[in-house]
């Protein structure tokens, strides 16, 4: 059971490439953000590249923050998008060495730069990286839609992830009915939802959310969400000091 805040790595100037050096530089102000948190929450989830806006790799700010925060659960987003198994197998080798918590297997946002598409499947991943072992040695997610078609996501289930990551939730009806279906089957289900603030109401306009249903107590809602299902993600991509705030509450 766990309170899990999202984190973006920041972005990579244009023209970039970003060496040691620069790339502490430009964590250290998401670096300070987590340190100021870290006794609020049980995890830090760190995103892949959201949108395909070049950033520092997760995995990279993902070693940061467990080197920092040795005893706080940190887990990665993986784009598949733009991977091949190799290059995969890699990244999770090194997760796993690093003691990270979990990969979110995503497929991603066409990249700005290389919009190239692998071809690869997320369950596939996932269901191949189990069949290699690397499931005994670490966690794997896959991600859910808020109101998902069970029949749909057949493939899903059947890669046997250690849970699901959902997309934004606004209803804990929404959370009620994925629990009620995948966790009795031993999967651990992890809703998102985001914080109700001016600065996220671009986020919320984009990803076409309602959050009229939680807007006034979002702390007591998120409550609602961790008592229902165990675990819930917090994101608030324009608005940290909200987020803080907020988790002081709850």
């Amino acid at each position: 059971m766990a309170v899990i805040y999202e984190i973006n790595p920041p972005k990579i100037p244009e023209g970039i490439k970003a060496s040691n050096e620069e790339t502490n530089s430009l964590l250290s102000k998401l670096v300070q953000r987590v340190s100021d948190i870290s006794m609020l929450c049980d995890g830090i989830h760190v995103t892949d590249s959201v949108l395909g806006t070049r950033r520092v790799s997760a995995l990279t700010t993902g070693k940061i923050l467990k080197t920092n925060h040795p005893n706080l659960q940190i887990t990665i987003s993986m784009r598949v998008r733009d991977k091949d198994m190799d290059s995969i197998k890699q990244i999770v080798q090194e997760s796993i060495d690093l003691k990270l918590d979990g990969i979110l297997v995503l497929k991603g946002d066409p990249s700005k730069e290389n919009p190239t598409d692998s071809g690869l499947i997320p369950s596939h991943v996932v269901k191949q990286l189990n069949e290699l072992g690397y499931g005994k040695k670490i966690n794997f997610f896959l991600s859910l839609p808020s109101n998902p078609n069970f029949e749909k996501i057949q493939k899903k289930i059947t890669a046997a992830p250690k849970g699901f990551m959902t997309q934004v939730i606004h209803s804990t009806e929404q959370v009620q009915r994925i629990s009620n279906k995948l966790r009795p089957g031993g999967f651990r289900i992890i809703p998102c939802v985001l914080l109700p603030t001016e600065k996220n109401e671009n986020s919320a306009k984009f990803l076409e959310l309602d959050w009229s249903g939680y807007k006034e107590n979002p702390a007591n809602f998120i409550r609602q969400i961790h008592s229902i299902a165990g675990d819930v993600l917090i994101t608030s991509p324009n608005d940290f000091t909200f987020a803080e705030e907020t988790l002081k509450k709850i």
